[in-house]
């Protein structure tokens, strides 16, 4: 009987550290939003490193726009998400509650506006009466607006399509558009019958900067904060490769060609979007410039900024006083 007793007591204690194990587990679970966009990071969630750094059951799941990740995100679906600055000023606007947590880029010469040729755009003042397109709500929509209105024109002026990247190249091959402000893999391929008219940098640096980054809701950020360090620590180590080892990123790389696999395309293909990047550094994201400083915090004053544009362009309905709740430079990694 005794026996018996101590053989149900083993039993019993396996299964109640089984069980708790399989808690810890379901705990380690988080769906994460990614765009098509060709960055280093993008190699660290095909070879499953994410996963693998941070110890959590990831779900990553691809999406064409910002503004599908965060549809997805005030829905529940998603807790971690790849963003542009427009779409993060219009949810966090409507009252979205997330945290940027990694710049990933900064407005380059990666978004660009390509017009067909044959269009008959030769410079921006050719743009009236086009036909142009940009992703719903995304950096690139902004900047094409922004565009737009910084040579005295209108949407009245020019027509400008809201549709997903995928249908923008169907459409721009059939030469349903003129041209497409967008990012790759569609950049490529429009460029290949066209022209790259004005490129992000380009309406950066005439007053509408954007940026891309990392965000996590705060209900998730508060009770995962290691998860987040870690995770921003991998995406850091794949930009670091990239920043000071270009030939590991070039053309034959196998880095070139898990992205091609990973994101379609081919390899050179990747290895030259690569080069448009324009990414930050550690100290760079750390300051005021950018997740630093509080209310001081760069992403909050385009945030801000961008918000107010949009208003302007009855794309939202508010803008907030402050964005600086939005932003976090906490979980930045460490220098080593």
């Amino acid at each position: 009987m005794k026996l018996v007793n101590k053989l149900l007591t083993s039993a019993m204690g396996a299964l109640m550290i089984v069980s708790a194990a399989a808690a810890l587990a379901a705990d380690k679970k988080v769906v994460v939003a990614f765009q098509t966009d060709a960055l280093p990071f993008q190699v660290g969630i095909a070879n499953g490193d994410f996963a693998k750094s941070t110890g959590y059951q990831i779900d990553f799941r691809k999406f064409n726009s910002g503004a599908d990740v965060f549809a997805a995100i005030a829905s529940g679906d998603v807790q971690v998400g790849y963003v542009g600055s427009s779409p993060y000023a219009a949810a966090t606007s409507r009252g979205l509650d997330v945290k940027a947590f990694y710049v990933t880029s900064i407005s380059g010469i990666d978004e660009a506006l390509v017009v067909r040729n044959g269009s008959g755009i030769n410079t921006v003042a050719d743009l009236k009466g086009k036909k142009l397109a940009a992703a719903p709500v995304s950096t690139d929509h902004y900047q094409l607006l922004a565009l737009i209105k910084s040579q005295g024109l209108t949407e009245k002026d020019v027509q400008v399509f809201a549709i997903p990247q995928p249908e923008i190249v169907a459409a721009y091959n059939r030469g349903d558009l003129d041209g497409g402000f967008v990012w790759d893999p569609a950049l490529t391929e429009l460029k290949k019958t066209g022209k790259v008219l004005v490129t992000s940098k380009d309406v950066a640096d005439k007053g509408a900067p954007t940026f891309t980054a990392w965000v996590a809701t705060s209900t998730f950020a508060k009770a995962n904060p290691e998860f987040l360090k870690s995770f921003a620590a991998v995406t850091e180590k794949y930009a670091q490769s990239f920043a000071t080892n270009k030939t590991a990123w070039g053309a034959d790389s196998d880095n070139a060609k898990t992205l091609a696999k990973f994101l379609g395309g081919k390899p050179a293909d990747q290895a030259t979007a690569l080069l448009n990047l324009s990414l930050l550094t550690l100290d760079a994201q750390a300051s005021e410039a950018w997740l630093g400083g509080g209310e001081k915090s760069g992403v909050a004053h385009i945030l801000k900024n961008t918000a107010g544009f949009l208003k302007e362009q009855k794309k939202i309905s508010d803008v907030l006083p402050s964005y600086a709740a939005y932003v976090t430079p906490a979980y930045l990694p460490k220098h080593k």
